[in-house]
Parts: C-alpha cells; structure tokens; sequence
C-alpha cells in the first residue's frame, strides 16, 4: 500500500525562466483568463458565466473581496484575470464521479499535485471513506447527515468538535452554521480569517473600536497619497489596479512598500482601454521601497518620527483639532518617538535614510492618505504592533474619517469579512451571545473556542474528535504540514464540504466525508424557487450574489441545506423550522436582521443595485473602543536575529494560484514558468554559500528544537534583500511551525520562518 503524502509531490515539471515583467494585464491577461474559461467549459456556459460575473445582480466573485462599483459597472468585463481563472475552476463542466474513487486508492490520490487534483472538476456526489477501507464510496445524504449527528452525539463534550469555516462561506451559510454550532454547545469556530487578517482585526478594533478598514472605493480617486505595504495587488487583487489608475490619474501619489518588485505595483495596462493598449498603461508607483523582509515596522516608525521632526518645526503637519477632540495617549506615544534613532531605523528596515525621507516628505505635505496592507504585514511575530503603527501615522495627521483617506485591508476570500459578521468567531462578544439568546431563546457557550493554531493542537493531543470544515483546504492553509496532518488523522471523523477535491479530502479521520455543494454560479432551487445569498466585501458592501448555471449533479446541496440537514440528525430539541429556513432564504435574512445590528430592512436592501453599506463608526470619526476616542499604542521593535547561514524565508503566491488554489504552473509576472518548488534568493547570497542558479537544496527549519524539512527546491536568482529568502505556499508550509505566531492575534508566522539551506544536487540536469 502506498504511503498517504500531506506534502505535494517533489516531482520537477520542468522550470523555465525570464526576465520579471514591468506592468500587469494588457493583452496577455485576457488571453489567459479566456484560455482558462473555454478550457474548462463550452463557450456558451462561459459566455454566461463571465457576463454575469460581477453584475448587479449577479454572481459575486468567489475570488478575492475587493468591492465592486457603487454606481456604473463594465458590461463587457467586470472581472479581472484570477475572477476569470476562478470561474474557470468552480463552473467547470469536468466531473469527479465515484467511478473516479474507484480508479484511485486515498494513498494513490494523495501523490499527485496540488494542481492535478484540482482539474479534475467538480464533485458530484456525498462520499465516504470508512475506517480500514482505501476508497472513497457513495453514501446517501440520509446516511451522510445521520453519521454526522450520531458522532457528534456520542462525544463526552461539543468542545471535543472543531468546526472550520473558510471565506467563501455565504452570509446565510455562515449564520446557520454559527446557529447550529453554538445551539449544539461550542465556540471552537476556527477560520480562515485567524491565518490572514486577523492581526488587522486585532490592531483596528484595539485603536479604532472596529476591526475593519474604514475606506470606500470612491476614496481612492479622492486620496492624496496611497500607501501599499505588504501586497502585490497585480496577482493576489488585480481589480484594484483599475482603482490605482484612476487614482493616478487624478494627481495621487503612490508609495509601495514590498521586498520583491512586483509589476502589479509598477505599472498597469487596462484591457478594455485603447489608450492603455496602444500607448502601455499606467505608471503606478511614484516611489517604490524595496524593504527588508518584516522591517515594515521600523519603517513606519522612521516615517512617524520624520513627520514629528517636521511638526516640530513648522506646526502645520499634524491635525491639532483631530488629535486633541478624538485621540488619546499622543503625548506617551510623542516620548517614545523621540526615543528612537532615524539610522537604527533605517538599518532595521534596510532601506537608505534619504529614501526614507523622500516617501515621508509626501505624508508631510498630503492629508488625504490611504493606506492599504494584506498578508505582508499580517503574518509575522510583530503583525499586531506593526498595524498598530499604520493607525499610528493615520492618527498623526488626521487622515481618518476623511474623504480620500484611511485604513484598507484588502481582504482575501470574497465573504472573509462577512463570515465574521456573522458570527463566525471563537470570541464571540458578550453582545452578539446575547443577542442569540433573546431572539433564539437558548444559552449560548460562553466560553472561547478554539482558533487555528490551538484546534490543531487540540486535535493532534486527543482533546478534539471531530472536524467538520465548511469550504477550503484545510491542510494545505495551515502551517506545519506534517503536524497538522497528524492532527487531523488522529480524528475520529473528518468532513469536508467541499465543491471540488483537494488535499485536505486525502489526509483524513479513521472515517470520513466528502460533502459536495453548490457554488455562487450554481442555479440554487429550494422549495420555495431560485434563490440568491449575499456576501459582504472588503469594504462593508453587503450586496446579493446569484447562479445562474445548471448545476453538473442533481446530488449536489447547497451550503444552507447542509448545514440544515446536520442540525436536524444533531440536535435533539429545536425550535427552528430549518426546512422553513432553507425553503426560502429569505427567511435566514429574516432572522440575521433580527440578531446583528445593521441588518434593519435586509431583505429589502439587500436586492437594491449594489446592496447596502453596513455602519462604520471610524468613517464619521466615531470610535467604538472603551474611552470612544482612538488610540495610540507604542510598539516596540522585536528584530529578528540571524545566525550564520540562516535565511528569512516569506511563503507567497504564484500568478496561477489563488490561496491553496493551483490555476496553473506559471508565475509569468515574476518571470518563473512551469515550476512551483523553487525558493528566490539573493545573487549575493548565493555567491556566498556557493549556490549556483537551479541548484537543488532541501530547506531545514529548527524552531522548538524540531527539524522541519521540505525537500528539492530549485534556487532561481531574484531581486530581493540580502538574507531573505520567498517561496511559494502550500509547498513550503511545512516549515512554518505550530508555535510561531503573531503576538495577541495569533496568526502563523507565515512570512517571517527563519530557514537554512543544504545542497541535495549540483546540477538540475541530474534530477530531471
């Protein structure tokens, strides 16, 4: 019998190599998103799916959650080139039948890339791999739901159940589950949230009473000055460069601060504009900061320390009136400015003092400032404090609650934010329980659930039995691969609900499930007709989103029935009618309004072109913390020391993935080509340890005393700082340990794994 492999394989594909590119989109993003689409579908059902894509109305994109348009939206193409990929993936007409689990063993299956198991196509039936058997088989979702419901019953405790959620997750999907989880008796309510932004959650909601971004879209053509750290929006949000060239246009300038040159920051050539084509698009980035990998902190301390040298001198920098009326702390935090050193910061960020000095001298002279970050700052040791500082600069010069200026954390899967408006929290507050228990007449636990990290652990010690996950990848999100796959092998029962098969299916419980749903193309019809759910974007737009596809089986559920049918084989007494709640969603709506504040007239608002923006405070320079002021924190540099030898090492994705998605094998902005195990590295660090370009080396992280080792990474020499070191995940996850986490938020430290090197070939030739 074959061994089960949590990891990829470490089979080359063939690597090929260019030169990085110098602007994003153009003619070759419309080739690419087309060739995806008809390659996975006829022409007619993608025709219909990209038209729909993003329309009022329509189907919201299941990619990221940058927000649509307010007023006029492209008829021809309001989608960007990862929406069209996506698409691609989930309306596909290629099918996963039974037939296929009877052709390949878990252990066969687990083998093969993360890239082939993905086009394979969609799910088509509940599936069931029982203990001691090798494939996965049908079930019925009466057997399925029962199984479920009598695992859950028989065990000692509802903490001993981890209960996933992954960003994808509708509004109405996400309320019933939370519902349910919390009816049955537990907080464990991990999500994908607690791996990306939760250390922008933690910072905004300690200094601004809210843990979301406080911007709209229409701002960025207001902005001044627009400051992008930590994201390369050409790959992981291309619809936001759209936003960046209008920006541009109308006198904004532009800072970008990341250790790789990305051509998303550069340069943007708009599809659909003549003028972009014929004459090569929009320069972007007026000054580009290529940082030190984790330096962002001392950077934004250097900046905040130069704007007070410059109040100091002329008292026109700082926003007096804002300061004195809706702040607390300035003076404690003005102490320990003055404490620093511009040259230790400098050195601390790797960037040269003048060129510090040149990107501060825009704060200085703008007040309509934007600043803009994703999971470059969120996933270190430090995150929590190095966001604090953004807010520390936007509090300095009044650029909170302003036309044209704020936070903006740009937010990865489409309905993240949604998820956690709803309820999907380990920590709930006291509020929202209460809520539940006047509308829904039940006591809510009290008591915190797991998050990511500690559910891993609590499944790896015995103490949780069971793993429900309602969408993602589960393994390939998390960090510590092996670990984690233990973990989840040590359950008694696994389920995924899941539209498509990854590697998360493969690395299962003693028994498990493969619960196959509808997706947003998917005509959705319940008793009570077609029905749309809704989803809430970066922005706090809650708007409908609605399929419009023929569905590839009449065995697949939606996400709502789902949950329903766990509830209904789960829960002993109930008052809910969920096949009432699942007949007509409008009913869910119903009681969502009834039980989060914002939702006055859902149903109602929620079908008005583009849906409705839910309150947020920051915006009207209203502050929800315990003082109702903003707050500024000091923080404190934590530097990540190096030895000899030692590399730090940042996991990012490829232009042909999006999250744990593999689209393809292609990075054609960074110029790497049919090849995902390769590992960038510094010229002058590789003339140092005596690497030669397409070397192979395994990498070793020690953290805690334990070795971690991925194997086989090809070295390709690439513009970034001295020392650092990037790969791309889910591949490289296994170096990132269990234990390293973000202070207060706890988000793995998924860019900040301190690695070595050790040749295992000389020569690629060899291994090919």
């Amino acid at each position: 019998m074959s061994k089960i492999n949590p990891q990829p394989p470490t089979d080359f594909t063939g690597i090929k190599t260019a030169e990085p590119a110098k602007e994003a989109a153009g003619f070759t993003a419309v080739f690419s998103s087309v060739k995806h689409v008809f390659g996975a579908m006829p022409i007619r059902r993608g025709l219909k799916s990209l038209l729909n894509l993003n329309q009022k109305g329509g189907v919201d994109c299941p990619s990221c959650a940058w927000p649509d348009p307010d007023g006029q939206r492209s008829k021809i193409a309001e989608y960007c080139e990862n929406g069209a990929k996506s698409i691609a993936e989930e309306a596909t007409t290629r099918k996963v039948t039974p037939v296929f689990f009877q052709k390949y063993s878990v252990a066969e299956l687990s083998q093969k890339s993360d890239y082939w198991l993905s086009q394979q196509g969609r799910l088509t039936h509940p599936l069931i791999v029982r203990e001691g058997v090798q494939h996965y088989e049908k079930i019925s979702w009466t057997d399925a739901f029962q199984l479920i419901g009598n695992q859950l019953n028989s065990l000692d405790s509802p903490d001993e159940a981890i209960f996933y959620t992954s960003g994808r997750t509708s509004n109405e999907a996400a309320f019933l589950y939370q519902l349910f989880i919390r009816m049955y008796g537990t907080n464990n309510m991990p999500d994908c949230s607690n791996m990306c932004h939760e250390s922008s959650g933690s910072a905004l909601g300690e200094t601004l009473g809210l843990g979301k971004g406080s911007v709209k879209l229409e701002d960025f053509e207001k902005a001044e000055v627009i400051m992008i750290l930590g994201q390369n929006p050409g790959t992981n949000h291309p619809r936001m460069l759209s936003a960046l060239e209008k920006a541009k246009r109308a006198g904004t300038k532009i800072i970008s601060v990341n250790p790789l040159v990305e051509a998303g920051l550069l340069k943007f050539k708009h599809p659909q504009e003549v003028k972009d084509v014929l004459f090569g698009g929009e320069k972007l980035t007026d000054i580009y900061l290529q940082i030190r990998i984790n330096g962002d902190l001392a950077l934004l301390k250097a900046f905040n320390k130069i704007l007070f040298e410059a109040e100091k001198q002329t008292g026109e920098v700082f926003d007096k009136d804002f300061l004195i009326n809706h702040t607390e702390n300035y003076e404690n935090y003005i102490k320990s400015l003055e404490k620093e050193s511009l040259e230790q910061l400098s050195a601390e960020c790797g960037i040269a003092l003048e060129e510090i000095r040149a990107a501060a001298e825009l704060l200085i002279t703008n007040k309509k400032i934007i600043v803009c970050w994703a999971m470059g700052l969120t996933q270190h040791k430090n995150s929590v404090p190095t966001i604090r500082e953004v807010v520390n600069l936007l509090l300095l010069k009044g650029s909170i609650g302003i036309e044209g200026g704020g936070t903006c954390p740009v937010r990865g899967h489409s309905n993240v934010q949604g998820d956690r408006t709803m309820g999907i929290f380990e920590r709930p507050k006291a509020e929202f329980l209460n809520n539940l228990q006047k509308v829904f007449g039940f006591e809510p636990p009290r008591k915190h659930g797991y998050d990511i990290v500690e559910a891993i652990k609590a499944m790896a010690e015995g103490k949780a039995k069971v793993f429900i996950g309602l969408g993602g990848n589960f393994l390939s999100a998390t960090p510590d691969t092996e670990f984690t796959a233990k973990a989840l092998q040590n359950c008694d029962l696994t389920v995924h609900i899941s539209t498509k098969l990854n590697r998360s299916h493969l690395i299962h419980g003693k028994s498990a499930l493969i619960l196959p749903t509808l997706g947003r193309t998917d005509l959705d019809m319940q008793a009570g007709g077609e029905q749309f759910v809704s989803v809430e974007d970066s922005m706090g737009v809650v708007h409908s989103s609605k399929g419009n596809l023929k569905p590839v089986s009449e065995h697949l559920l939606s996400e709502p029935a789902i949950v329903a049918g766990i509830a209904k084989a789960t829960l002993k007494s109930t008052n809910l009618d969920w096949d009432k709640l699942i007949a007509n969603y409008d009913n869910i709506r119903d009681l969502i309004e009834q039980s989060i504040a914002g939702f006055d007239n859902y149903n109602i608002r929620v079908r008005n072109d583009g849906g409705f923006y839910l309150p947020n405070p920051p915006r009207e320079r209203k502050f929800s913390t315990d003082t109702q002021k903003a707050k500024f924190t000091i923080n404190t540099l934590e530097n990540i020391k190096l030895a000899e030898g030692e590399y730090l090492m940042m996991t990012i994705r490829s232009h042909d993935q999006f999250n744990t998605t593999i689209y393809g094998l292609d990075d054609r902005y960074r110029g790497i080509f049919n090849e995902r195990r390769i590992i960038m590295m510094n010229e002058t660090d590789m003339q140092e340890a005596k690497f030669e370009k397409y070397q192979v080396v395994n990498l070793y992280n020690n953290h805690g005393g334990i070795e971690r080792i991925a194997e086989k990474f090809i070295v390709v020499p690439y513009n970034i700082p001295q020392k650092c070191v990037a790969t791309y995940f889910p591949e490289a996850n296994v170096l990132v340990p269990i234990d390293s986490f973000a202070d207060i938020s706890k988000t793995p430290t998924s860019k900040s794994v301190v690695i070595r090197m050790k040749p295992m070939y000389k020569n690629l030739g060899r291994v090919l």
